[in-house]
């Protein structure tokens, strides 16, 4: 059985290092964000998949939504669990999500969409598409080619709290892909782990959506709901399961 890279890549240093990316600021606006593209009602069942650290669902959580976090780092769901019982926790891959129309919202942050093989993306689009409810919405936040390519470099490093974050990046156009070696220092102490993004441009994004029963509702460029543009920071899809 083959092993895919993610399914060893988020515990110890790496999960560290995202922690100290996002401020509670960010949280805040994301979170912002999300309650107004869902369109649930407090009260709602909303999925967070893959959930990291749990920071959304936790946010959620105190705004009154019932919530399920789904991440395959058991280091991350085990931190999680202790962090709030208001939210239900499951560790497991995110392809693998097998429930019929119990959700009314679901969402996908990150760069995780990009993590998966084209099968085993299409079987996620799927897997969510079956999870919610009719007229349910998910809200996929991707990096589309447009965002990536305009900006990619074959090396960047960035010094993070008490570490230092390097990334050496190789593209390969057959594939649509970034084949990633990342290296973590801290105390001197350094640890590679490789990584890989399936790119999309955005417009395929939208097609898989379709193809997995979804309906697009809105794109946008960034959390301000401005246009997405070649060059935008990030990109952003509402969808919504059909009537």
């Amino acid at each position: 059985m083959s092993t895919q890279w993610y399914e060893n890549f988020f515990y110890g240093i790496a999960n560290d290092l995202w922690d100290k990316c996002a401020s509670p600021e960010m949280t805040t606006a994301e979170v912002d964000f999300l309650v107004a593209g869902l369109e649930c009602k407090p009260g709602s069942r909303v999925l967070d998949i893959p959930c990291g650290n749990g920071r959304h669902c936790r946010e959620l959580a105190k705004r009154g939504y019932r919530m399920t976090g789904f991440d395959i780092s058991s280091e991350y769901i085990e931190a999680a669990k202790k962090s709030s019982t208001d939210v239900e926790w499951i560790c497991d891959d995110m392809k693998k999500l097998n429930v019929v129309a119990e959700f009314d919202g679901a969402f996908c942050f990150g760069n995780a969409f990009g993590y998966l093989e084209h099968e085993d993306t299409l079987q996620f689009l799927n897997a969510v598409s079956r999870a919610l409810k009719p007229g349910g919405r998910f809200i996929l936040q991707a990096a589309a080619a447009e965002v990536v390519l305009p900006r990619f470099k074959e090396r960047e490093w960035f010094e993070i709290g008490d570490m230092i974050f390097a990334e050496v990046n190789e593209y390969s156009a057959q594939r649509s892909c970034v084949e990633t070696k990342f290296t973590f220092i801290r105390d001197g102490k350094a640890e590679t782990r490789p990584g890989r993004q399936f790119i999309y441009t955005a417009a395929e994004v939208q097609r898989l959506l379709v193809g997995a029963g979804l309906r697009i509702v809105d794109v946008f460029g960034g959390l301000d709901r401005k246009p997405f543009t070649l060059g935008a920071e990030i990109f952003y899809v509402i969808a919504e399961k059909g009537r």
